[in-house]
């Protein structure tokens, strides 16, 4: 049979699994072109096939030759969702129907592969050792690259062991254990810091100011030190995570027009192997420069020439002015600690940032586009869901990433304050708006580079929601417009919420006033927080039980 003048094989739905198929279309020359006789031109070689998908305009990345090459081998590799659709194009001859319904029979052939190793897996268990290995080396894993394997002969080709690679390393803290253990470990971090710093005496304590102001200055009266490490910091990495997740475990089977098949996991590391600059980048600042350095300016410095400089004396610094409640290799000590916690806290933050990043990169680039034809309504709606999945955990998180730099403004605004409390300024704001209180208009005059970090954090969490925003609105419109009005409203009232967050934290100590606003801006983070579809809860369709707000 011929098509678009190349050799068409129809799928026979014989019971054969993946490398029985694949083997006896490629020797047929199923998808090649033909001579003037109507015969294919010869079989296909991994060189030719590699070439044939590597010029599929869709595909924009190509395949290496290993990757086909495996394909012909007996060994534990399988093929992804991924390389499905363009081995569908070639079977298919660039017919719409072939197409869809080769890739129909390429997955089930796949899910056929996977089901034998698995029972011939779960049969090897009850081998001794004297059992054949060839029983275990026809077992097929759904990735398509080359993984290590004791069984495997000499010929056989086995990846190299990989060195250390920080961005490998971070994401497998995000993905690895249960849901708790990272914000768990956070958590307990925080309050370690605090029963220490109330073992220390410095948990509490009032001072006078240059002005004459008595302060509240102590480490748990301080909310970019207790409330951000305790609860925003935990919920932000509770999020990431569950996102990682999702993404990682189920990405390939939801992008699957059949909802079969087992993620490539290896794919993925790789991906996230692509940011490994951004990754060291984001370690070298939060490390070396943000705490390090900050730690010296702020803290070793001051403490060990016994003068605050420019900074106000606070808990960090109470040594100087009070010895006989901590002592200075105390104050050393805990704020060594301290720092060091801020800082790989604020990294595991920002590779936060990187990997949602990643996910709404590798999301764009695996999602069914215009030019595929063979991507029908439930495979879109079933990628459909997978987009708001993606966008509602990047909207919670930029919730809790903007919430954390006001968090860091509002101490650091205070400390420059003529007020008692952070508490009592704030409401002292509240109520200068109302004519009912004098609002104070003095201020201090040290250095807070608190604030410029805050900045940097605002800047980071709207870059991500913004890149996770453009790339998934552009998805919903290449699917079509199943769904695209209430998206879109639903967008919109993300972006108006994040912006009403980044007015508050811009207007803090600004203006009168500015409380009011934060309060606003807080009620609907929480709301935000609670339901991220914001739009509606119910589901239009049987896709959207698959989705997980």
């Amino acid at each position: 049979m011929i098509k678009n003048g190349k050799y068409f094989v129809p799928p026979l739905d014989d019971g054969s699994d993946f490398k029985e198929l694949f083997r006896r279309l490629s020797a047929a020359g199923a998808g090649r072109p033909i001579d003037k006789d109507g015969i294919p031109l010869g079989p296909w070689t991994p060189e030719l096939l590699a070439t044939a998908i590597t010029q599929i305009e869709a595909n924009q990345s190509g395949i290496e030759l290993r990757t086909v090459q495996l394909w012909y081998q007996d060994n534990e590799k399988g093929i992804s969702t991924e390389n499905i659709r363009w081995l569908a194009r070639v079977f298919g001859c660039d017919d719409p129907k072939a197409t869809s319904e080769w890739q129909t029979e390429l997955s089930a052939a796949r899910a056929r592969l996977s089901a034998r190793r698995r029972a011939l897996r779960a049969g090897s268990d009850g081998h001794d050792a004297h059992s054949p290995p060839d029983t275990v080396q026809n077992a097929a894993i759904d990735v398509d690259t080359v993984v290590p394997s004791p069984l495997a002969h000499k010929g056989e080709v086995i990846s190299p062991s990989r060195g250390f690679s920080l961005a490998r390393t971070t994401e497998a803290v995000f993905n690895r254990g249960s849901p708790l253990d990272l914000s768990a470990a956070v958590f307990a971090g925080s309050v370690a810091l605090g029963f220490s710093s109330y073992f220390l005496g410095i948990h509490s304590i009032v001072f006078p100011q240059t002005n004459g102001v008595i302060k509240q200055v102590g480490y748990l009266w301080a909310p970019n030190w207790t409330l951000l490490f305790m609860v925003l910091m935990p919920l932000y990495f509770v999020f990431v995570r569950d996102l990682v997740v999702f993404w990682r475990g189920t990405r390939r089977s939801l992008l699957s027009p059949e909802g079969e098949g087992i993620a490539n996991d290896d794919m993925w590391v790789r991906k996230v192997a692509t940011f490994s600059v951004t990754y060291w980048a984001a370690f070298l600042v939060c490390l070396p420069i943000a705490t390090v350095l900050q730690w010296i300016d702020r803290c070793l410095g001051p403490l060990l020439t016994r003068d605050t400089g420019n900074y106000p004396v606070e808990w960090a610094r109470m040594a100087i002015e009070r010895p006989h409640v901590i002592s200075i290799p105390e104050a050393v000590t805990f704020t060594g600690f301290a720092y060091l916690y801020m800082g790989v806290v604020f990294y595991l933050f920002f590779a936060g940032l990187i990997l949602l990043f990643t996910i709404a990169y590798d999301s764009w680039e695996l999602g069914p586009k215009d030019s595929e034809p063979w991507a029908d309504g439930k495979y879109q709606r079933q990628s459909n869901q997978l987009d708001l999945k993606i966008m509602r955990g990047i909207f919670r998180c930029g919730i809790l990433g903007l919430l954390i730099a006001i968090c860091m403004k509002l101490q650091s605004t205070f400390m420059l304050t003529s007020e008692s409390t952070i508490a009592g300024w704030l409401a002292s704001d509240f109520l200068s708006v109302l004519g009912n209180h004098e609002k104070a208009s003095d201020w201090l005059e040290y250095s807070m580079p608190t604030n410029y970090s805050s900045l940097l954090i605002v800047l980071a969490t709207c870059t991500v929601f913004l890149y996770g925003l453009i790339r998934v609105h552009a998805a919903l419109r290449q699917q079509g417009d199943i769904g695209h009005g209430r998206n879109q409203r639903e967008f919109g009232i993300m972006l108006a919420l994040v912006a009403l967050l980044v007015i508050a934290y811009v207007l803090i100590g600004a203006i009168s006033g500015f409380s009011i606003l934060l309060c606003i801006g807080l009620l609907s983070a929480i709301y935000g927080l609670v339901y991220p579809s914001i739009d509606t809860w119910r589901a239009t369709d049987q896709g959207e039980k698959q989705s997980v707000s």
